[in-house]
This record gives C-alpha cells, structure tokens and sequence, in this order.
C-alpha cells in the first residue's frame, strides 16, 4: 500500500482552539520542507511547537470507533 505524511498545525490558548491542515505528501522530507515554508507564516511562527507530521497508509481506515456528542 502507498504511503502520505500529513502536516497538521494546532494550538490552543485561553481564547482558541485551532486546527489547520497543512498539505499531504509522498514523503516525510517534503511534509518537513512544506514545515519549514509555513512556520516563517504570520501566525505560525507564533506557535512553532504546534506542527505535526502524520503517517497514514492510503486505503485504510484511520478511525475505526465513534464517538461521543
């Protein structure tokens, strides 16, 4: 099965909570180039600590349970 590393930004203060999806790549070297582009951005550089790089294999499901409302 193929391979994509997702870029995640998040973070969380006293007044948001924010979640942005970055991009998706075909290797953790290109989500870590994308990183290094995005964190120099307005926003982000004020929270450098909220990047996250995922592994998902393609054709899977990820999230297999509920959940609770």
């Amino acid at each position: 099965m193929g391979i994509v590393y997702i870029l995640w930004h998040s973070y969380e203060d006293d007044e948001h909570e924010d979640s942005k999806l970055i991009g998706v790549y075909s290797s953790h070297e290109l989500a870590e180039s994308a990183k290094q582009n995005v964190i120099k951005q307005p926003g982000f550089h004020i929270y450098p600590n909220g990047f996250i790089i995922d592994k998902y294999e393609i054709n899977q499901d990820n999230w297999t349970e509920g959940f609770v409302v």
